[in-house]
């Protein structure tokens, strides 16, 4: 079987039942990053939006009243129902939804004039082909923001969160280091503006109930965590009902002019 064709199965199978769940998650709804998004698309009433990896669509409903259009993007068919929904739901009138892969999208060179992604880009088959197109549908001067849990770089710290990320959801890829995210923009010849780190809480139970984690794998991440060493539980911040906190970064960089 084709890997690439295996992972999609894979991430629809994960998230299609789950996305109600996902439109109703206080992780995925709030955050200091979606207020900085809606500070970052002042000035672009008139723009086309790319929400890629849309998710249950919270980032697109931040976007919506500040830019033109925004076509939220995903390739989960159940995602796109519940963004289109949910749309309806809050009356917003600009929000168009296409289903399809990050590393292939089915629109026409200088497409968009920003190109976001929130929380996805960890599900992604190859991040760096994504970026590719991201650089390929996005107008010369055109804005990327991209939100995402990363890895803390070091390799113990590293083997921890890919391990119990695996477990929680099977889907999983990469939450890619700091540096990795510089390299791949760079690659793709987009030009880093600005980047901010922070952290996120996430309480266990919610956050294995989201993704319908099985007991035994649930099990499994307790497990580990318990058994962790001290500089490991206190990166992050591992508490004894398993919630712990995550790194965060943004990512805002642009399309060269030239």
């Amino acid at each position: 079987m084709n890997t690439r064709t295996s992972h999609q199965q894979s991430v629809e199978r994960q998230f299609g039942d789950q996305a109600s769940a996902y439109l109703s998650s206080a992780v995925h709804a709030q955050g200091n990053d979606l207020k900085k998004l809606a500070a970052l698309l002042q000035g672009q009433s008139g723009a086309r939006l790319l929400d890629l990896g849309c998710g249950a669509g919270h980032a697109s409903f931040t976007a919506a009243p500040h830019v033109g259009d925004v076509v939220a993007y995903d390739l989960s068919a159940q995602m796109l129902q519940v963004v289109a929904q949910a749309a309806r739901d809050k009356g917003i009138g600009n929000i168009s939804t296409t289903q399809g892969v990050a590393e292939s999208l089915p629109f026409d060179d200088q497409h968009f004039d920003v190109v976001i992604s929130r929380y996805s880009a960890h599900h992604w088959h190859d991040v760096g082909q994504s970026l590719h197109e991201v650089k390929r549908v996005l107008k010369p001067g055109g804005l990327v923001i991209f939100m995402d849990v990363v890895s803390p770089g070091h390799p113990l710290l590293d083997v921890h969160l890919q391990t119990v990320e695996i477990l929680r959801d099977t889907s999983h890829v990469r939450d890619y280091a700091p540096g990795e995210w510089l390299t791949r923009f760079t690659e793709a010849g987009l030009v880093i503006r600005e980047v901010t780190s922070d952290r996120l809480h996430l309480e266990f139970s919610s956050w294995v109930s989201r993704m319908r984690t099985p007991e035994p794998l649930v099990a499994a991440i307790r497990m580990i965590q318990q058994q962790a060493s001290d500089d490991v539980i206190r990166h992050y911040e591992i508490q004894p009902d398993g919630s712990f906190t995550s790194d965060i970064m943004m990512i805002v960089a642009t399309r060269d002019t030239l």
